[in-house]
């Protein structure tokens, strides 16, 4: 599972033309699922998203999480993260998760996330969503939690 996260100043989701989430400070996350993710991929992203520290502290150095400065938290599912971009000139999507893993596990991470933090929004799945953000650094950081592999 992928999380392309972006400090932000705010952020916010349209669909049509109708706003469905907004946030002050915190993080807007972009979420890719790939083929053989679980919800233990799930569970590992959203650790990694409340416990990186990409706010600063007192003296300017990034050392503070998310958890630390309670700042709001928006999951943007993203199936394009998951593509594959290293030949040709269009991208292959066979490494996204079918679409209802997708759903099924991108809900999971919203799910934890309101379990484990409460300040979440989200966007929705399938939907063809306009995102608008004032990135904060700017800084921005690709986490990704691979399923383990065998052998």
């Amino acid at each position: 599972m992928i999380g392309l996260l972006q400090r932000v100043q705010s952020a916010g989701i349209s669909i049509a033309g109708q706003g469905i989430a907004d946030i002050g400070p915190g993080l807007l996350v972009l979420v890719g699922v790939q083929r053989g993710d679980t919800e233990q991929e799930a569970a590992r992203l959203l650790e990694r998203l409340l416990g990186y520290r990409v706010f600063p502290d007192a003296v300017g150095k990034m050392n503070l999480a998310i958890s630390d400065t309670g700042g709001e938290l928006l999951l943007v599912p993203q199936f394009t993260l998951a593509a594959d971009t290293r030949k040709g000139m269009r991208p292959s999507f066979t490494p996204a998760a079918a679409p209802a893993d997708g759903a099924r596990l991108f809900e999971q991470l919203v799910t934890l996330a309101e379990q484990r933090y409460g300040r979440v929004a989200c966007g929705e799945f399938g939907a063809d969503m306009q995102v608008a953000l004032v990135n904060d650094g700017p800084v921005t950081f690709w986490l990704e939690a691979a399923p383990r592999r065998s052998g």
